[in-house]
């Protein structure tokens, strides 16, 4: 509710000395505090992550208003409707502070097999008849509430919206508790891909030649990738394949490599699996150096430089891959940017299965800093010369 905190805080400790917004009158629920309940809703949602069944976050808050006793009226008819609606929930299901004194949250948890719609409907008559009973038509007016489901509808559409923040609070206030380190970040981003672009200028400018002395067809490989929260940014390469060749080849292994089906490692050169299609038909003589050294990624230098990506980051995901991807995978496109060369790059590669490399990028993801980047950074010529899971 977006109310002043003081008024509301004093109405909420009224209620609880009265006992008429008892913390008990859930049952076993506690009534959360804004920390707590915050921890709730990321551990339900992993849970959910892994059984795959459905929770709705239910957000009450009110408009804001001038006028001091109307503001506490409202306050402590909110805080009636909370106690009102705590009457009616499972024991199951999770109330509190989705943010202290300010917007009350109610968790449904566990709704296995059940259409969204018939959920949304039954709870919402059902809330709304609390909310009846709770204000006057004319203080209904400023109350709003909000339903958020989870598992969200993930479709790759590429519009930023397919991301709900809401959901997401704990990686709102991790971004907040770096936002410095964050900035600087981006500062290195753009002055190090800028400086690269210029000291590297004769060798992109020959391998240039050379892709249109190999084969015919433009020098540059454009695609549509999945950065960030879902949005959509043209990815640029160097071209190492031929012109007009066909995508589904690659679409169905992706499909059943993110499947973890057997069958998708492949031998290489030497004989060895590797998790890529090592013998690509597709790919020409020149492009197979380019691949082996990596510089056909050079020219993302330019999507970093506009800050589509980073230098260091989880590799951003054609549209179709995220057609096979399980829930807890999508988390690799929402909880940091893409990247160039990151812990995938250095430390696995084509070697690692689907499930491992994501892995690693909720690792980098969660363990982010300045140093993990720098090293590496560090760490990636190293990769690049020896080329160990690079096809």
């Amino acid at each position: 509710m977006f109310l002043k905190p003081k008024t509301l805080t004093r109405v909420t400790d009224r209620f609880y000395r009265t006992g008429s917004f008892d913390r008990a009158a859930c049952g076993s629920n506690d009534f959360l505090s804004e920390e707590r309940f915050r921890k709730a809703l990321s551990l339900e949602r992993r849970r959910a992550e892994r059984s795959h069944k459905l929770f709705l976050l239910v957000l009450l808050a009110t408009e804001p208003v001038e006028d001091f006793h109307k503001a506490e009226r409202l306050a402590q008819r909110a805080a009636n409707a909370l106690s009102m609606l705590a009457d009616s929930i499972r024991e199951t299901d999770i109330w509190g502070w989705y943010k202290q004194d300010s917007i009350g949250g109610i968790i449904f948890t566990e709704f296995n097999g059940t259409a969204r719609q018939i959920i949304l409907s039954a709870l919402s008559e059902k809330i709304d008849s609390v909310l009846r009973r709770a204000f006057d038509p004319e203080e209904r007016k400023h109350v709003q509430l909000s339903f958020h489901f989870f598992p969200e509808p993930w479709t790759g559409s590429g519009d930023a919206s397919t991301h709900n923040p809401a959901l997401y609070p704990d990686l709102e206030e991790r971004n907040k508790a770096a936002r410095f380190s964050r900035s600087f970040k981006r500062a290195i981003d753009f002055v190090g891909s800028l400086l690269l672009l210029i000291l590297l200028s004769p060798a992109l400018a020959a391998i240039a030649v050379a892709i249109k002395l190999d084969s015919r067809g433009p020098v540059l490989f454009k695609q549509d990738r999945v950065g960030q929260y879902g949005t959509r940014f043209t990815f640029l390469k160097f071209r190492s394949m031929v012109v007009e060749c066909d995508p589904n080849i690659h679409k169905e292994y992706i499909q059943r490599f993110i499947a973890g089906e057997s069958g998708t490692k492949q031998p290489d050169a030497k004989g060895r699996g590797v998790f890529k299609l090592a013998k690509d038909s597709r790919v020409t003589r020149f492009g197979r150096w380019l691949r082996k050294t990596s510089l056909d990624e050079l020219p993302q230098l330019v999507n970093v430089l506009t800050g589509e990506m980073s230098l260091v980051g989880p590799r951003p995901p054609i549209p179709y891959e995220l057609e096979s991807y399980y829930v807890w995978h999508t988390r690799r496109v929402l909880e940091t940017k893409p990247g160039i060369t990151g812990l995938w790059q250095v430390r696995g590669r084509s070697r690692t299965t689907f499930d491992e490399m994501v892995r690693m990028d909720l690792q980098y993801a969660r363990t982010w800093s300045l140093w993990l980047d720098l090293r590496i950074l560090l760490q990636t010529p190293h990769a690049v010369i020896f080329g160990r899971g690079a096809y």
